[in-house]
């Protein structure tokens, strides 16, 4: 049935100009109800939540826009995973226009509403809803439990939790728009409520819920402890700001890849040098100036006729007296032996000395399980010697004594 309010709201939308198309007075009042229904029938949205306009938003903007929330939400799964230590998968997004009523009649309630603004790089807002009880799973995760500590209801503590990862999924989701957009990102801090949404005014929530907005839809799983539906809400300019933002940001990185240099172009070959004329070569004798040698006019006995290429010899070069080198002996007395007798000159430089107790190898499961309190068993006998390294390197073994306050290992063989 249609309330009052509905009936003014429709009837202030009829034409009262006094055309056809309005009804006559003395017509019965169940055929202007009817008349009422069938306009009521034509509108594409919940009627108590008005008529979403599909032509807000096209669908070349939704891939736009699903494809921004995928690159984020796959930042975001990650950093839950390292928060629960749980598999945790995020689906690719289905973007599409709703209103507050359609929230309310495709989502369980009562709900946790997430709010987190941009406040450096974008200007705008968004609603991240996770259903009560995938709330309670997550945050009994970080808090070490197994996830199925999920009886009562929600608190402080519950809500601070869930602030803190939504925190952590947000802020990286908000690294990944900094790198495509190409400036600086940064949100402030989520506000998490608890909602029925029912008996509540969603102005109270934010101003663009009295509206039709953009609603991405996720599905999230977290191990085999949740497998759910993940809603985040865009007012319908701050996403297509979100998606000028993104595409603009795309075109500035490619504008700004330097272009490859072109080939340069061919240069004309040059003219072949004439063929180098042989002439004499000088001969050297290590003992005696350089000589000339006979004149290569003609081939000598048994060995083939070639061209030698020319060569320019310095005046001077041609009497040099050449003599073989001469190096002096080295002798025993400068010589510094294997045995160390020059150590000493390098005594004072530091070296790192480690006692080292014992080793063990956990898979990182274990030791992502590590708390104050976890015992490691080591792969040493209690009493066995210790092993002491100096920068790294095992050189003795020794037994751990005390003295005075502290510790100290006393040395009981050294390694060869």
């Amino acid at each position: 049935m249609l309330s009052q309010d509905e009936i003014n709201a429709l009837l202030a939308g009829m034409d009262t100009s006094g055309g056809g198309d309005a009804a006559p007075a003395d017509a019965p009042a169940d055929s202007g109800l009817g008349a009422m229904d069938a306009d009521a029938s034509m509108a594409s949205g919940p009627v108590g939540g008005g008529i979403i306009d599909e032509s807000l938003l096209n669908d070349t903007e939704k891939d736009a826009i699903g494809e921004v929330a995928n690159i984020s939400m796959g930042s975001s799964a990650t950093t839950l995973y390292s928060l629960v230590n749980q598999k945790v998968n995020i689906t690719t997004p289905q973007v599409e226009l709703a209103n507050w009523e359609n929230v309310i009649s495709n989502y369980e309630r009562p709900c946790v509403f997430i709010q987190i603004k941009y406040t450096v790089g974008l200007d705008g807002t968004n609603i991240l809803i996770l259903k009560e009880h995938d709330v309670m799973v997550i945050t009994d995760l970080m808090m070490g439990g197994d996830g199925t500590n999920t009886d009562g209801e929600i608190g402080e503590l519950q809500l601070s939790a869930i602030s803190e990862a939504m925190n952590q999924m947000m802020g990286a989701a908000a690294t990944s728009l900094s790198t495509m957009i190409n400036q600086k990102v940064d949100i402030s801090p989520p506000q998490a409520t608890l909602l029925d949404m029912i008996n509540d005014d969603p102005s109270d929530i934010a101003d663009f819920l009295t509206g039709t907005f953009v609603k991405i839809s996720f599905k999230m799983q977290v191990g085999d402890l949740v497998d759910s539906t993940l809603m985040q809400l865009y007012p319908i300019d701050f996403a297509k700001t979100l998606k000028d933002t993104v595409i603009a940001g795309d075109a500035s990185a490619s504008a700004s890849e330097p272009e490859p240099a072109p080939a340069p172009a061919p240069q004309p070959m040059p003219a072949p040098a004439p063929a180098p004329q042989p002439m004499p070569m000088p001969t050297m004798d290590p003992m005696m100036g350089a000589q000339p040698m006979p004149q290569m006019g003609m081939p000598q006995m048994g060995m083939p006729q070639m061209a030698m290429p020319q060569m320019q010899m310095p005046p001077q070069m041609m009497n040099m007296n050449i003599q073989p080198a001469q190096f002096q002996t080295f002798n025993g007395g400068t010589t510094i032996m294997a045995g160390g007798e020059n150590i000493g000159i390098i005594k004072d430089v530091p070296l790192e000395v480690t006692v080292e107790l014992g080793r063990t190898a956990k898979p990182i499961s274990d030791i992502l399980d590590f708390a104050p309190g976890t015992i490691i068993e080591l792969d040493k006998v209690a009493g066995e010697p210790v092993d002491v390294l100096v920068n790294g390197k095992f050189v003795a073994k020794g037994e751990v004594v005390v003295i005075e306050e502290s510790f100290g290992v006393r040395v009981t063989e050294i390694v060869q």
